[in-house]
């Protein structure tokens, strides 16, 4: 075991892996909170202990061990709640590799989980109540999986607990496959290891400086990688408890997440910049006067491009119910480096710099003195045990100062490929500078550029609209949009781009308020303008 991850017990227990984890804790802390849901039903909750979720999961892990052998793969659909926890951890004690997937609802994600199932190969799937009666029928119309073994691990009992074997797992040993979105025809499973999370966890703990008082509050789905591993598996690597949500409660009630926090005194919660913009737009002045959100010390934004205005429009918001916006903590990571890669200091507001955007279609980085620009958030400094290379995507070597580009990754968080995919792996997970040779380097996708330290995230590569040989990136025409009028909704528009006549032409669709009385034609007619306007663009359609 490395130094870097020595921190996780001032005891100077050092694990191997996850199930000693879970196992220290169990044997340690048995009667410690470890997890809280909270449901519909006036916030009704269910809890377990470290002792409970371990009797559990080796319950499971018996059951697993009986029907499969170490390294075979598991599918695991559940509905949000504490279920799922255990069957994750079950099958870690079990050496099963677990494949988290979206359960079907309504006749939706079936044609994901049927990708998904044919890529991982499952020998069993688990799963529980009303959803497995669901799942058995869905399993018992597709060929691909009749062969797999459905179980309802509400119908196992903890008698078997006593049976389980502890497996032969290290760090280099796969924990589970992450499948990352996109299209569901060719879905991605990122094979992280029991080391990467280890690593990880590590760079968390130092990034968010918690302690075993710490509380942590997720709305997050637990299926994906911020949601699992930063509010699942970091309270567990921390030894901080942890009260969850399902998504859903907090798309129906945003406030729901607030609420939580102010009860439940949460120190650490977040999420992608939409969560905080539909806080201040649905969460009513009534709503925000019995909040107490003063504890709330790291409040994390990440997963997709943070905005300046809704880092202001929060605090605003929310100073009368004490959040601070030193407590915004912005970050940048990707499931396939398992999930953190940069992020700021605790108690320092996100650093903001205005650029010109101009420059940035030259892939050149510019400050704007006079602020007329485009504001970008930093995400942070890059954490120990990481690097990070900016490099130019089409000659693969190092940018210059101030050029943007592709932002590649190395270290011990970096996950071993994709899953059954050598060509897609070697692609992304195994590229070398072409200047010095060096590698190999995960290739994010993502464009930035460091300045004094800060990383700041500034596109896609595949996201670039280009018309006319010059680089537009699709959030700043999304974010001129937007500001056209108050009748049209932030974050709920996408801009692109679609060939006609030969050409590359840009289209916008764009959400409008409910409420909104403004003509459709005449807020076109401003659209078009303003993007004309600001950003020498002809708009081919707005929808």
């Amino acid at each position: 075991m490395t130094s870097q991850t020595r921190p996780f017990l001032e005891s100077g227990f050092q694990p191997a892996n996850l199930v000693e984890v879970l196992r220290w804790r169990a044997i340690n802390q048995p009667d410690r909170l470890a997890y809280t849901f909270l449901t519909d039903v006036d916030s009704e909750e269910a809890r377990l202990t470290y002792q409970q979720l371990d009797e559990r999961s080796r319950a499971i892990a018996a059951w697993l061990q009986s029907v499969s052998e170490p390294g075979e793969r598991a599918l695991i659909l559940y509905p949000p709640g504490l279920d799922y926890l255990a069957t994750f951890f079950g099958c870690l004690y079990a050496g099963v590799v677990a494949v988290p997937v979206y359960p079907p609802r309504k006749n939706r994600n079936l044609e994901r989980i049927l990708a998904i199932a044919e890529s991982a190969g499952p020998t069993v799937l688990l799963t529980t109540g009303p959803t497995f009666t669901a799942v058995e029928s869905f399993c018992s119309e597709h060929e691909i999986l009749k062969r797999v073994r459905c179980v309802d691990t509400g119908s196992l009992g903890n008698e078997t607990k006593d049976d389980w074997r502890e497996p032969v797992v290290d760090e280099s040993t796969l924990a589970f496959l992450q499948y990352t979105s996109g299209s569901t025809g060719s879905p991605k499973g990122v094979m992280l290891s029991h080391g990467n999370l280890l690593h990880n966890s590590t760079l968390l703990r130092q990034a968010f400086e918690y302690d075993s008082n710490s509380h942590c509050v997720s709305w997050l789905p637990i299926y994906h990688d911020m949601g699992l591993i930063g509010g699942v598996l970091q309270p567990l690597f921390g030894g901080y408890p942890c009260t969850l949500m399902a998504p859903a409660s907090f798309l129906r009630s945003p406030v729901s997440w607030l609420q939580a926090i102010s009860r439940h005194k949460g120190v650490i919660s977040g999420g992608p910049n939409f969560a905080y913009q539909l806080c201040v737009e649905r969460i009513t002045p009534e709503e925000r006067s019995g909040l107490d959100l003063s504890g709330w010390s790291v409040a994390f934004n990440g997963a997709e491009p943070i905005h300046h205005e809704t880092l202001k429009q929060f605090s605003s918001t929310f100073a009368a119910q004490g959040f601070r916006r030193e407590a915004f903590y912005s970050c940048y990571g990707l499931a396939e480096s398992t999930l953190i890669v940069s992020g700021g200091q605790r108690a320092v507001a996100p650093v903001i710099k205005t650029v010109a955007a101009k420059a940035l279609e030259r892939k050149q980085w510019l400050e704007a003195p006079n602020g007329d620009g485009r504001a970008l958030v930093g995400c942070g400094s890059v954490l120990p045990g990481q690097r990070v290379e900016l490099v130019n995507p089409d000659s693969l070597a190092r940018c210059g100062a101030n050029e943007v580009g592709e932002i590649w990754i190395s270290g011990r968080s970096v996950g071993a490929g994709y899953w059954n995919s050598p060509e897609k792996t070697k692609e992304i997970f195994n590229a070398h500078l072409s200047d010095t040779g060096e590698g190999p380097f995960l290739r994010t996708g993502d464009l930035g550029v460091l300045q004094d330290g800060e990383l700041f995230v500034v596109g896609r590569l595949k996201d670039l609209i280009i018309i006319r040989g010059l680089n537009h990136y699709p959030q700043d025409i999304e974010f001129t949009v937007q500001e056209c009028s108050p009748a049209l909704l932030p974050t709920c528009g996408a801009a692109f781009s679609v060939e006609a006549g030969g050409e590359e032409r840009l289209v916008v669709v764009q959400e409008l308020a409910r409420r909104s009385e403004m003509d459709p034609d005449t807020l076109i007619e401003v659209i078009r303008a303003e993007v004309a306007e600001k950003h020498q663009l002809q708009v081919y359609a707005v929808v």
